[in-house]
């Protein structure tokens, strides 16, 4: 499980699919504990206009045997950039490969993303019910208000 993008070179790669997670051996197995990832530039396109579309990401995970390293996560959101692809399809998507690669204990991830055509999509997803016992902090993105 040697992490390949980590202190190495890394190009962005050209789509989700061809990128690479690195996932490393969680340092503190069996413990229940809640790792959170935030990606406020989140981009990708829509797959019919081909316009770029913006979303503000949580991902909320309570690791197993392995964490994902963060690089290759940040990687990973990047190849999105010229990806089309509808806000649900992105947001429940990379829930799923992340929840089938590194086989968390619970996963839950927010999308929220920002207006186009005058509606904000929310879109969220999780893996489950939460473990008992485990502190769920609220996502802290408040919901879109426009200008009023």
């Amino acid at each position: 499980m040697t992490p390949m993008h980590l202190g190495q070179p890394s190009a962005l790669p050209s789509s989700p699919e061809e990128a690479v997670l690195d996932y490393v051996p969680n340092p503190r197995a069996g413990q229940l504990y809640l790792v959170r990832f935030t990606a406020p530039e989140f981009t990708s396109l829509c797959p019919v206009t081909a316009q770029p579309d913006f979303a503000h990401l949580v991902i909320d995970y309570a690791p197993g045997e392995t964490i994902v390293e963060s690089k290759s996560l940040k990687l990973f959101l990047g190849a999105f950039r010229n990806h089309c692809a509808f806000h649900e399809d992105c947001t429940v998507g990379i829930g799923e490969r992340l929840f089938r690669e590194m086989a968390p204990r619970w996963l839950r991830i927010g999308g929220y993303w920002y207006p186009r055509g005058g509606i904000p999509i929310d879109v969220f997803w999780q893996s489950g019910a939460p473990p008992q016992g485990l502190w769920l902090p609220d996502q802290g993105v408040a919901p879109y208000r426009g200008r009023g």
